[in-house]
């Protein structure tokens, strides 16, 4: 038998015959965010209801720049007219202006359903997905959900939908305007956000000269400084080939 493949390899006769189908390749979404509300990331999560494969569902939109929640729903299921509605309603409330926003998320069935597709499209909204079984792709509420539920107050069972709503209350209070977040340098997402962020760091620094001056040795006699704020968050950046690719090129002419 391997004398019969050995000939049929030399003659390239040993691969697939069979019509497969082929999915193309999916392309890694490389999104860039330098400002609040340009690109959002959402995503549906199960939270455990009372009895034994009983589940509510929580809807979460998330700004990636200053990790404020924008938006938020549980829903005792998960349909894309739920999410359709969720996402017109906090475009508006935080009147996003035609093609100025990204909205990213992974490949669920509501995600990539035909009513929010629609909906996007007459909100001038870019959709954005995640490659099939990728979760790096959307790490920024891949984080948020695993900040709420590893939470010492986080609930193994909801008693009720009631029951979640009222955590979920509390929670995006809390992770909003109280939580500090070291992705944003510990500014809550709230003060990044709306713009409270550049007052806080100048607070800081003032609070750092203070301690400085009073105790120096215990800065090595180096002034300190707060933690800066990112300038940029990113989905996936791209890589150093692709940035070389990018930059305008400088020809040379000979006379």
């Amino acid at each position: 038998i391997r004398t019969m493949y050995r000939l049929l390899a030399a003659q390239s006769q040993t691969g697939e015959r069979r019509r497969q189908r082929a999915h193309p390749p999916y392309a890694k979404p490389e999104l860039l965010a330098t400002r609040p509300n340009e690109v959002w990331s959402w995503d549906i999560t199960k939270l455990k209801g009372p009895a034994k494969w009983t589940a509510f569902h929580l809807y979460v939109i998330l700004d990636i720049f200053s990790r404020h929640v924008v938006g938020w729903m549980v829903a005792p299921r998960e349909s894309a007219e739920l999410a359709e509605r969720l996402i017109a309603e906090t475009a508006a409330r935080h009147n996003i202006e035609p093609d100025t926003l990204t909205l990213h998320a992974d490949r669920g069935s509501s995600m990539r359903s035909k009513p929010v597709a629609t909906l996007l499209e007459d909100l001038a909204i870019v959709k954005s997905h995640s490659r099939p079984h990728v979760s790096n792709d959307n790490p920024f509420s891949e984080s948020q959900f695993k900040t709420m539920k590893y939470r010492p107050d986080f609930p193994a069972r909801f008693g009720c939908i009631e029951d979640a709503r009222a955590h979920c209350q509390i929670f995006f209070d809390w992770y909003n305007t109280i939580h500090r977040h070291s992705g944003i340098a510990y500014m809550t997402p709230h003060s990044v956000h709306y713009g409270y962020a550049g007052a806080m760091l100048v607070t800081r620094q003032a609070t750092l000269d203070a301690a400085f001056r009073l105790h120096p040795n215990r800065f090595k006699g180096k002034n300190p400084r707060p933690s800066p704020l990112p300038n940029a968050v990113w989905i996936n950046p791209p890589t150093q080939e692709k940035i070389e690719l990018q930059k305008p090129q400088i020809y040379s002419v000979n006379s």
